[in-house]
Parts: structure tokens; sequence; C-alpha cells
């Protein structure tokens, strides 16, 4: 569709409220093809490539999580709705996140998945993108056949799940085109430094407490800590919890068929949030509580038991 800001691609699936899914980093819409057409048969799902990624031109601007927050915020009105529920991947939950943040008059849930921007620590791979000549190392693996990627990757635990590996390395082979490349790269400056992840939502939590909230994640999650998810579902009590232990970065697609019941019911079964500027005015005066404790989340971690089945925070 051709927007203000550029052509943004999508697809969009079935009828009914509508489900907006968002990629993680120098992903494409492609990336959730196990869930759309489970999820289509309640839901109008609309999944984008975001700008510079997929078939979506660059932006007119930048490639921060505002900035994509806003191009999926136009996509919408452009296609006459007012409101969805947001479900990001990895940078694509920080995306979810900052949308629901900027614009919480357009959020009737939150579902995040692996998400970033709960927490400093990542993996290597993903600090390595934000180092000089980060493209042109990015640019020469791309052009390995995902044959010759896939185990390389398998043999290297330590660094990636062994069930990611299919999804790495089709990701890696994805980036062989120069605008996609550039995406990946400057999109990554804009979230990350060598050290790890410079944006963080811990100081907003506090905003979620109306917001019906999913949190997913795999506890073999070797790209993003699973105590940083943890320790948000902790500032977040109500949040309802899926920890697949078999899975990893790419639960969406390595284990699809857990994942979409926990997401059906939830979407299902919740009450969309209704946006108040009372009560939001109140919840940005009023940010005692709800901060990211992550040596509590980490305590947390190692005391539950890892799950197949969503399960119920509320207290």
């Amino acid at each position: 569709m051709r927007l203000a800001g550029g052509e943004l691609a999508y697809t969009r699936a079935g009828s009914g409220p509508v489900v907006l899914l968002i990629h993680g980093l120098g992903g494409t819409r492609r990336t959730w093809r196990a869930l759309i057409l489970g999820l289509a048969i309640r839901f109008t799902v609309i999944a984008p490539d975001l700008p510079g990624h997929g078939d979506s031109e660059p932006p007119a601007g930048d490639y921060s999580l505002g900035a994509h927050a806003c191009a999926v915020r136009d996509l919408l009105i452009a296609l006459d709705h007012s409101r969805a529920s947001i479900l990001g991947h990895s940078l694509g939950g920080g995306v979810a996140l900052q949308f629901a943040y900027q614009f919480p008059e357009r959020t009737d849930r939150l579902v995040l998945i692996s998400s970033g921007g709960l927490g400093a620590e990542v993996t290597p791979m993903l600090r390595a993108a934000t180092l000089p000549g980060a493209g042109t190392v990015v640019g020469g693996l791309s052009r390995l056949p995902v044959a010759l990627t896939r185990p390389i990757i398998r043999a290297l635990p330590v660094l990636a799940a062994r069930s990611d590996a299919r999804p790495l390395a089709e990701g890696l082979r994805g980036l062989s085109g120069l605008r996609r490349r550039t995406a990946f790269v400057r999109t990554a400056h804009t979230a990350l430094d060598w050290r790890g992840q410079t944006v963080s939502a811990s100081r907003q939590t506090n905003l979620l407490s109306d917001i019906p909230v999913l949190l997913a994640w795999g506890a073999d999650d070797k790209t993003i800590s699973p105590r940083h998810q943890q320790a948000f579902a902790d500032a977040v009590p109500h949040a309802v919890t899926v920890e697949i232990a078999a899975a990893g970065h790419y639960l969406h697609e390595t284990a699809s068929t857990q994942l979409l019941p926990a997401l059906i019911e939830f979407l299902s079964t919740t009450t969309a949030f209704r946006y108040s500027e009372t009560r939001w005015r109140h919840l940005l005066t009023h940010q005692d509580i709800g901060r990211i404790d992550h040596a509590a989340g980490a305590r947390a971690d190692a005391r539950t038991p890892r799950l197949d089945r969503p399960q119920n925070r509320t207290p």
C-alpha cells in the first residue's frame, strides 16, 4: 500500500477483530506464515513488512522503534481500522510496546513473543551487527546457501538454539539484497550497541496496568535471555505467560502448534483495553511500581517450571 512515508507491503487474511503482527529485526511478514491461517479463522490478521524490510520501501525518516510504530499505525488507519491487538516478535515486541505507549487509544491487547526491549543482554551475534563493517560481513555471509549455514548454526548451540537454525539461516539468506541489509544494520543501531540492548521498557511497565498482556518465550532462547521475559512478567503481574520448553527464539515458527491455541484463547477471552485519558494521566504520574527487577526475574526463572500451556499470573 502506498502511504505518505512510502510503499508498505502487507498480508491480510480473515475477518473479525484486528490482530496486527510485527516481525523482528531483519525479518519479513513471512515469519508469521505458520500462524496466519489459524488466526484468520477468528480474526482479521494484518502482517506488514516494516519499512526497509521485505518488500516495503525504506522509510522517509529513521528506523527507530517509534518510527516503525508510526508506520504500522498509518497502515491501520489506511485500512480503515481504528484499533487492533498488537503482536510482536523480538524487535517487533519492542515496536509493539512502543505502539502501546504512543497509541494506547488504538491498542486492544499486547502479545510479546521473545520480546526485545526488556533487558540489555542479547546474543553476541546481534551485538556484532552494530560494529564497524557489519554490513559487509553480513553481506558475505548472506550469500552462503541455507544448506551450509543451517548446520553451522546447529553446531554452535551456545549462540543459538538448535531449533532456531532454519529460521536464522533463512533470515540471513534474506539479507543478500542491499536494501534489506541496510535496514537490518540501521535498525540494529537504533536499539543495540556492542554491549547489548540500549532501549528498555522498564520505566513504562506501569502504563500496561490495564492492557491485557500475553508474554510468550522459548525456554531454550539463546538470542534474548528468558530471564528478561520472566522479569517483565513479574513487573506486570496480570500478564498471561507461556513458556515452551523445547523452543528457542523463533517459537512462532518452530512451535506454532503449541503457541497458536494459547494465542487464540487469549485474544478470544480477554476484554479489549479501552483508553481513558484520566486513567492514563494517573498512570503517567504514578511510576512508583512496575519496574523490572532482572535479578528477581532470574530468581523466579530458577524456581518456575517450564510450561507448555499458558499460565495466568494474576494473583
